[in-house]
Order: structure tokens, then sequence, then C-alpha cells
């Protein structure tokens, strides 16, 4: 594993991966992890799942910044907040139709209508600079917007690994829609925070063949748009849980006699069906232990740095996140 990067100065950490690895819990947790070093950070979902409010048990996100945790406290005491945004593609064009057009109330009136939906249905490029326009925003946003909560950092829940270089690409997605005009501007004004080291897109992996595969894809895509990866997430990693001999032993044709032997020695009778069941499942552990470290060794290979986070034993609730946040922040992934 390599040495974990100094990624405190990024402003926007995009956080991907293969659908089913636990992308969004990994963004939650990550945002509590960089609220725990007294930052404050906006954590974003662009997918209309309203995952978030789930994962910290709060009322569905509206359109609109809301505070919903707080870090853990650092050394010094101090504990940044978390706020989320939900941010869905009809509500951020009617946004930048006020914002650039003036249309006010005439722009519900389209809303009324469906041209909203069907604006960002049948131009998907569209919808994504719709969607990552806001998120830049809120990069961006200092001092000088009154009244408006500025961020030292936002993480954004993004789509999965097969979309993500689309999406973030936005300038590229534009190319056959608009190739001038406020949408292209703002586009390419997108593009240079995205590729500038002010980002930086985390992968989130389980260490199985297929979301490694992908992974591995995903790294190689980004690079080819100039897009910075950051570091590699790999989540619900199986502890070992006995030691290597034991392991092997079980797993050898002796391993039934010595379970046997075992069960006697702690005063319990070596019933057949009991030790079946031991071996069997000495074996699956270990078969198990060798396909993740076999997976282990395909993400060393990208030169990506890597972090690990253990399966939680009660499920994803908001004291989880609080676990997996410190174990980021321990392995460095939020200074």
């Amino acid at each position: 594993m390599d040495q974990m990067p100094d990624f405190s100065r990024a402003r926007l950490h995009v956080v991907t991966g293969k659908g089913g690895t636990g992308k969004s819990t990994v963004a939650a947790s990550l945002a509590l992890a960089l609220a725990s070093t007294g930052r404050t950070v906006l954590l974003c979902e662009v997918e209309g799942r309203q995952g978030i409010a789930r994962m910290f048990d709060v009322d569905p996100l509206p359109y609109a910044e809301t505070r919903i945790a707080r870090g853990l406290a650092d050394e010094s005491g101090r504990a940044g907040e978390v706020h989320a945004l939900h941010i869905d593609p009809e509500s951020a064009l009617l946004e930048y139709l006020a914002m650039y057009y003036r249309l006010g109330r005439a722009g519900r009136a389209l809303e009324k209508f469906g041209v909203v939906e069907f604006a960002t249905t049948i131009a998907p490029g569209v919808r994504d600079v719709l969607l990552t326009g806001k998120v830049y925003e809120a990069v961006e946003r200092n001092s000088r917007h009154k009244g408006a909560q500025v961020y030292d950092a936002v993480v954004l829940d993004a789509p999965p690994t097969g979309r993500i270089t689309q999406f973030l690409n936005v300038n590229g997605e534009l190319a056959g829609l608009a190739k001038v005009g406020p949408v292209r501007s703002q586009a390419d004004t997108v593009m240079t925070l995205f590729r500038s080291p002010r980002t930086v897109v985390h992968l989130v992996t389980l260490l199985e063949e297929m979301p490694v595969t992908e992974t591995v894809d995903g790294i190689a895509e980004l690079r080819a748009a100039d897009l910075r990866v950051g570091a590699i997430v790999s989540n619900l990693v199986r502890p070992q849980e006995v030691d290597a001999d034991l392991l092997a032993d079980v797993a050898s044709e002796q391993g039934r006699t010595h379970v046997a032997a075992g069960l006697e020695a702690a005063g319990l009778e070596p019933h057949d069906v009991l030790v079946d069941a031991l071996v069997s499942q000495g074996r699956d552990h270990a078969e198990r232990l060798a396909l993740q470290e076999r997976q282990r060794e395909v993400v060393a290979a990208t030169g990506v740095p890597n972090v690990d986070l253990p399966q939680l034993v009660d499920g994803v609730d908001l004291g989880g996140l609080y676990e997996l946040a410190a174990a980021l922040k321990e392995q460095g992934l939020a200074r």
C-alpha cells in the first residue's frame, strides 16, 4: 500500500464505486471524517434516492442545504459540521433559468407543463452540467456571498464507476449539444475545477473480482480524461478470524480430525454434524480470505493509495458511520 497523500488542499472529494460496494456509505463517512478535523463540510447527492436522509435518520432532504451532523472532536476539541444537499436536475434547471434568464415565475410555469423534465431527460449532458454546476457553486462559494454558508470541503456522492467519467467530463458530453452560450460556458468553468488539484476522485470497491476490475477500468478512464484519482477505499473487508496456521489446518485433509479433537479438548461432544459444519465454515472463510488477498494485489498494482473499511457488525447506522469515519481519519484520508 502506498503512503496516503495529503488531500487536505482538496476542496471537492468525489466518491464513486460499482453498485453494491457501499459508495454512499463511504461518502457519508468521509464527510464525517473531514468534519472531525474541524472543517465545515457539505455532503451532496445527485442520484435522487434520498440515501443521505436514511443513513443519518433525518427527514427527506429538500433542495436546500441542511445541517445534519457534527464531526467527532479533534485533539484540540474542535468539531466541524456536516450539511447535506439533495440536488435534483429539475430544481437545478429552474435555479439556472432564474439566474441566467430571469424567468422567475415563468420558470415555474415551464415546470407545470413538463418542459423541465423533458429538457433534463432528452439532453443528459445538460442534466449533468446542471448537477455539477450546483456542486461547483458550493465549492467556489466564499465570504463575498453574503448570507451563504461557506464550506471548507464538499463531498459528492457521485454516480457509479461505469458512468463517473462521463458525468464529470461535462464539456465533452456537450460537444454536440452546445458549442457556445451560457450552458457551454458553465461546463467549461466546471471542468476547470474538476481538472484542478482541488478535486480528487475516490473509488470504492469490494475485494472481489468484478468490483476490482471495474475500479481498475475506472481509474484508467479518469486518468485519460485528466481527472485526478485520489484513493481506493476497499469496503467490507473481512477480518482474519483465526490465525493462519489454524486456518491452513482446517483447510487441509486432516482438518476434520483436528476440529473434532479441539471440540473434545473444550469438553464438547464432537458430533459429525457439528464437526462438518465447522470444517465447512473454516474452509469457506479460508477461500474468501485467499480471494480477498488476490484482489488486494490487483488493487496495489494500480499504484493508487488504498484504505480498508471493515464490515459493520450491526449494519449501517449513524454510530456505524462515525466508526467508519474514525477509520478513514486514522488511515490518513482526512487530515
